[in-house]
C-alpha cells in the first residue's frame, strides 16, 4: 500500500488537514452558490402557481437566482457549527467582497471595446426586438441583482451567524434543530424582504410587477412566495443538517464539550 503524501507544514496535522479541507468544500459550496445566485438573479422567474380570476390573478413566482440560496445558509451554518463565528463571519464577508468582485468583472467587461454593432449615438445597438446583446442584459440584469443582493445578503448572513449562535449559547450546544431552523428562518425573511423593496425600487421587477395594479399587494405576494419557498427547504434541510453533523463530529473527531472548553469567549 503506498505512502499518503507528506502533510505540507501549514497543516500541522492530518486531523487538522483533514478539518481544513472540509472547511474548504463548505466554503467553495457558499460561495459558487452565491456566485449562481447573483449571475442568474431575476433573469428569469418561475411561476409557482396561480390564484384569483384572469382579470385579477395573483401570481406566486421566485427568482431563478433564489433556487441555490437555501444551500448558502446550510453551509454557513455547518461552518458556524464546527468551526465558530468568527470562521462563519469571515466566509460572510468574503462573500461580500465577491459580490463587488464580480460586478468589477461585469462592468470591465462592458467598459472595454467590442465587435458589437454601434448605433448613431455611439451606443451599444439594439436588436429589432429592442433587445441588447446577451452579455448587456445578463450585465444590467446582474448589477441590479448585485445590489439588491448585497445588502440583503449582508444582513440575512450575519442575522443567520448571529442567531444561531445566540440559540447554541441558550441551549447550551444542545438541541441542534433550534439553532438550525431558529436561525434560518429568521435571517431567510430579512433577506426575503429586503430583496423584493431593493430590487423593486431599482427596477428590476419590471417585467413582474403589473402597473395596472396596485404595486403593495403584489410586493407582499413575491415576499410571501420567496419566504415559503426559502421557509419549506430550511425545513427540509434539517434532516441533511443532522445527518451531516453527525457524520462530520465522527470524520472531524470533534467533541462539543472539549471544543467549547478550548474555545475563546468571541467562539461560543
Amino acid at each position: 500500500m503506498a505512502n499518503s503524501a507528506p502533510l505540507h507544514p501549514i497543516e500541522a496535522s492530518a486531523l487538522h488537514a483533514r478539518r481544513e479541507r472540509v472547511f474548504l468544500i463548505l466554503a467553495g459550496l457558499f460561495l459558487g452558490s452565491l456566485t449562481m445566485l447573483n449571475i442568474l438573479g431575476i433573469s428569469r422567474f418561475v411561476k409557482l402557481f396561480t390564484l384569483g380570476t384572469d382579470e385579477a390573478p395573483w401570481v406566486f413566482a421566485v427568482a431563478v437566482g433564489v433556487i441555490p440560496y437555501p444551500v448558502t445558509f446550510l453551509c454557513t451554518d455547518f461552518i458556524s457549527e464546527f468551526y465558530g463565528r468568527a470562521r462563519a463571519n469571515a466566509v460572510v464577508w468574503m462573500g461580500l467582497a465577491l459580490n463587488i468582485f464580480v460586478v468589477g468583472v461585469l462592468w470591465v467587461g462592458g467598459s472595454l471595446p467590442g465587435f458589437e454593432a454601434l448605433d448613431d449615438q455611439g451606443a451599444i445597438a439594439r436588436d429589432a426586438a429592442g433587445r441588447l446583446p446577451v452579455f448587456f442584459e445578463v450585465r444590467a440584469l446582474a448589477f441590479g441583482a448585485v445590489a439588491a443582493s448585497m445588502l440583503a445578503y449582508l444582513a440575512a448572513q450575519l442575522c443567520d451567524v448571529q442567531v444561531f449562535h445566540f440559540w447554541k449559547r441558550v441551549t447550551n450546544g444542545k438541541h441542534l434543530w433550534l439553532r438550525n431552523n431558529g436561525s434560518t428562518l429568521v435571517s431567510q425573511l430579512v433577506d426575503t424582504g429586503t430583496v423584493i423593496l431593493v430590487t423593486y425600487w431599482i427596477g428590476g421587477l419590471t417585467g413582474v410587477i403589473d402597473e395596472s395594479r396596485p404595486a403593495a399587494g403584489q410586493l407582499l405576494v413575491l415576499m410571501a412566495t420567496g419566504y415559503l419557498f426559502k421557509f419549506g427547504f430550511a425545513l427540509i434541510d434539517t434532516i441533511p443538517f443532522y445527518l451531516g453533523s453527525r457524520w462530520l463530529r465522527r470524520y472531524l473527531k470533534y467533541d462539543p464539550i472539549t471544543e467549547r472548553n478550548l474555545a475563546s469567549p468571541n467562539e461560543t
